[in-house]
């Protein structure tokens, strides 16, 4: 909706305020504070401490960090891989087949993640293929949980994609590999890498199926906050908290940087 006046532009700035510091700045520095309290008795912390971190960074809750990243970088990268050869494709695809690879791969977001979480324990705890208790599963779930959104974003670039560009590389003698790898690949590198932006945040973040599936030599961080919290252990939750933000906001700032660059070239 456009809005003429210096008033109405006023007044809907002052309702964004209003609302995202309710929503979204409140509740954020209320866990920051929670993160450095020893005690919390009235409005505000009676003291602050660094304790809380340094807990944080250590023992089983930065066993937890170590292993959210690795679930993180794992499942970012194999849903580009996959996400974005799927894209691929099933751009040549006929439209039926097209029709059913797109349903197939946006399944996965269409139930809830504990269901998701479930029905992999339910296919994956009998032989032949026996995964329940390991890692793997847990790669596998996170994998599934994040691959919709990398094959639908590479899906729309290269619906935006002048299909002209493959075509003159290839009149020019360039072997399918070649128009692939020097003229495809690139102009899809920035939705390649947004999904894996997006894949990464997700992924650091995902619970639903995580505690479905997780075994105890694999708990990510948030698993460790559910049960810290679950405990008792609020302020100690919350300092693992502060450090799942900070360190899922730095691996997508460090994919923005190398997308920035890879750009540039």
């Amino acid at each position: 909706m456009l809005l003429w006046t210096r008033r109405s532009r006023v007044l809907l700035w002052l309702v964004f305020g209003v609302l995202f510091t309710a929503i979204v700045l409140a509740p954020l520095v209320m866990i920051v504070l929670a993160s450095a309290a020893t005690a919390w008795t009235g409005v505000l912390p009676n003291a602050l401490t660094g304790a809380n971190f340094a807990q944080a960074l250590s023992g089983e809750t930065f066993a937890s960090l170590s292993v959210s990243v690795q679930t993180g970088l794992i499942a970012s990268a194999g849903s580009v891989l996959v996400g974005t050869w799927a894209a691929l494709a099933a751009e040549s695809a006929p439209p039926r087949v097209r029709r059913v690879v797109d349903a197939a791969f946006h399944l996965p977001i269409a139930v809830p993640s504990v269901v998701l979480g479930l029905a992999l324990l339910v296919a994956f705890s009998q032989p032949p293929v026996l995964l329940n208790g390991t890692r793997w599963i847990v790669l596998i779930g996170h994998l599934m949980i994040v691959l919709p959104f990398t094959y639908s974003t590479v899906s729309a670039a290269l619906a935006r994609t002048d299909p002209q560009l493959a075509q003159a590389a290839a009149s020019l003698g360039a072997s399918p590999a070649r128009v692939l790898l020097r003229v495809r690949l690139p102009v899809l590198l920035p939705s390649m890498s947004a999904s894996a932006s997006l894949a990464l945040a997700m992924s650091m973040g995902e619970l639903g199926a995580t505690m479905m599936l997780y075994p105890p030599d694999w708990q990510t961080l948030p698993a460790s906050i559910y049960n810290l919290t679950a405990r008792g252990q609020v302020f100690l939750a919350s300092a693992s908290t502060v450090l799942l933000l900070v360190v899922t906001l730095a691996g997508v700032v460090v994919i923005g940087v190398v997308r920035g660059r890879a750009a540039e070239r």
